[in-house]
């Protein structure tokens, strides 16, 4: 079979590293081509080629989960094993290529917020990705003065790649100053007993958001549409849930064209 050219306006970007977190969610990093550009907390079209998908390309949206400033290309995927592309990117390995398009773009970034004191980052699952590049940007931390990072998966081990990127940020030369102690973890799991030894704790963000039991114990109080910034990245229930509180607590959705207090990214995996 004839290797098929890479269409225009298209990367062909070599694989340099994947790891596989769980069953269910792996990340996977590649180079990163000298002319792409993009904001924090976008996401792209990622693909593979022809060859691989049977004589067509599949395009999934993806966040990129490496800051602006970073000279490779991460991202972090669920596997769906009847997933049209990731039942196939899953089996990605070093040395392979993945297809992406050259146009970033994506309502997770801080153009698309007014200016505020706070910033909440609330996520399940693979929903952390564009936050995974917002928490590693300097750019966040000039901008707020506090950022809480909020995630809930279905068990401890996925909760993994959150511990890791604080773990990067804390051990980075520099990161490690300019955050100190701006950047807040705070992780839920809902289907096991948390590892509390880690500092998870139990049960949906939104359920302890309602009940006020998160603000609780982050010692801040609820959110508050004078000094609080919130960007929402999960599941459509989820997305549904937490765009109601922030309507509720006051606070007004955002876009890249007219800046809010609050945005939601509806891209997928699939």
């Amino acid at each position: 079979m004839t290797e098929t050219a890479v269409p225009e306006g298209v990367y062909a970007l070599p694989v340099t590293e994947v790891k596989h977190y769980t069953d269910r969610l792996f990340f996977f990093r590649t180079e990163r081509p000298q002319d792409f550009r993009f904001r924090s907390g976008e996401f792209v079209m990622i693909g593979l080629s022809p060859e691989i998908m049977g004589g067509k390309t599949i395009w999934r949206a993806y966040s990129v989960a490496s800051p602006a400033w970073e000279e490779h290309v991460d991202f972090y995927s669920i596997k769906v094993p009847d997933g049209p592309l990731t039942s196939r990117l899953a089996d990605i390995a070093v040395g392979d290529t993945v297809w992406m398009r050259k146009k970033p773009t994506g309502t997770l970034v801080h153009d698309a917020l007014v200016p505020g004191k706070r910033l909440f980052l609330l996520c399940t699952g693979t929903g952390i990705a564009p936050f995974a590049s917002i928490i590693r940007d300097p750019e966040t931390y000039e901008k707020f003065e506090k950022v809480y990072l909020i995630h809930t998966c279905r068990d401890n081990a996925e909760l993994q790649y959150g511990f890791d990127l604080v773990d990067e940020i804390a051990n980075h030369e520099i990161l490690a100053e300019i955050v100190g102690d701006k950047l807040v973890h705070y992780a839920t799991c809902t289907r096991e007993e948390p590892d509390t030894a880690k500092g998870i704790r139990a049960g949906r963000m939104t359920d302890l958001m309602r009940s006020d039991k998160l603000y609780e114990d982050l010692g801040i109080e609820p959110l508050n549409p004078e000094t609080c910034r919130v960007m929402i990245c999960g599941s459509m229930p989820m997305l549904k849930d937490c765009a109601e509180m922030c309507e509720n607590a006051g606070l007004e959705e955002g876009s890249n064209s007219m800046p809010g207090q609050y945005v939601i990214e509806r891209a997928f995996v699939g």
